[in-house]
């Protein structure tokens, strides 16, 4: 069994000060609002109703904690699965926006235990103008990126290849990214993403 499956809610916060002090690693996940990252880490986790995403545009506003028990010790986490704010929803206040944009830019430039990015894209737009300015709060942090092209069930696996090229074209400034056609309902991808995150939590040891 994954080690991700086993996740549970850990905590809640709404500002960077409530967050719990940096420990264990987080792998934090991060995108549009409706960009499918509760899905993402619903399927990963394979469990439901983990992650909740809520049917109201630019409604999630706080960055939930799902904690990974440690095997050797229950009673402590070996790292966690980190919920960042949907970002940038039109219907959603200027001024709530901003507030947003606060404390996705803080975590993800100053959180130290923050050990690698699982950037959400949907594969048939590609990089939009609010990918790109996430992707610039990421590269002067050098974190290691993991890019999931959501929804690649839409497309055949030529126009998937091609889509991945393109991310990974426009998005080289990022230095350690590693993009990777992703399908909830598909499960494409699914092993893959897996792999990365949990080598990020627990490092695996190469001879």
């Amino acid at each position: 069994m994954s080690l991700l499956q086993h996740a549970s809610f850990f905590t809640s916060a709404a500002r960077l000060d409530q967050l719990p002090p940096p420990g264990a690693p987080e792998v934090a996940f991060v995108g549009r609002s409706n960009s499918g990252k509760s899905t993402a880490i619903n399927v990963l986790t394979n469990q439901r109703r983990l992650a909740f995403s809520s049917k109201t545009p630019g409604r999630t506003r706080l960055i939930n904690l799902f904690g990974l028990p440690d095997p050797l010790d229950p009673d402590s986490h070996l790292g966690f699965l980190v919920d960042l704010p949907g970002y940038g929803y039109a219907s959603v206040a200027l001024r709530a926006r901003e507030e947003w944009a606060d404390v996705l830019g803080g975590y993800l430039q100053s959180r130290a235990s923050l050990a690698g990015i699982v950037l959400l894209i949907d594969i048939r737009r590609g990089v939009t103008e609010l990918d790109r300015k996430l992707v610039d709060w990421i590269a002067p942090t050098r974190r290691p990126v993991l890019a999931l092209l959501t929804k690649a069930d839409k497309l055949p696996y030529g126009q998937r290849v091609k889509a991945v090229f393109a991310v990974k074209k426009e998005l080289a400034d990022l230095g350690a990214l590693h993009a990777v056609p992703f399908s909830a309902t598909a499960r494409i991808g699914l092993e893959e993403a897996t792999e990365q995150i949990e080598n990020w939590i627990s490092p695996k040891v190469v001879p």
